[in-house]
């Protein structure tokens, strides 16, 4: 590991500080990993802006089923798994 000097808000630091003490965490251990959570998000959209997404183009496009009405749950659940 790289070390690397964070400067943090007053409330951020006392916010790592309340959950370190609440998880049994280190700061060091929360921060690794909140990065590596942002890092992996970067290029991709959240589970929110998907579905934002999907609600917009509902009903635009024929599907080619003619149970959609019925099904429509195991649809969403088929395109979002894929």
């Amino acid at each position: 590991m790289t070390r690397a000097q964070i400067q943090f808000t007053d409330a951020q630091i006392q916010e790592l500080r309340d959950l370190s003490a609440k998880t049994g965490r280190s700061i060091a251990d929360l921060t690794r990993d909140a990065i590596t959570m942002y890092l992996g998000r970067q290029g991709k959209p959240t589970p929110k802006i998907l579905r934002e997404r999907a609600r917009e183009i509902a009903g635009q496009f024929s599907s080619g089923h003619s149970n959609v009405s019925a099904e429509h749950d195991r649809y969403i659940e088929e395109a979002f798994s894929e």
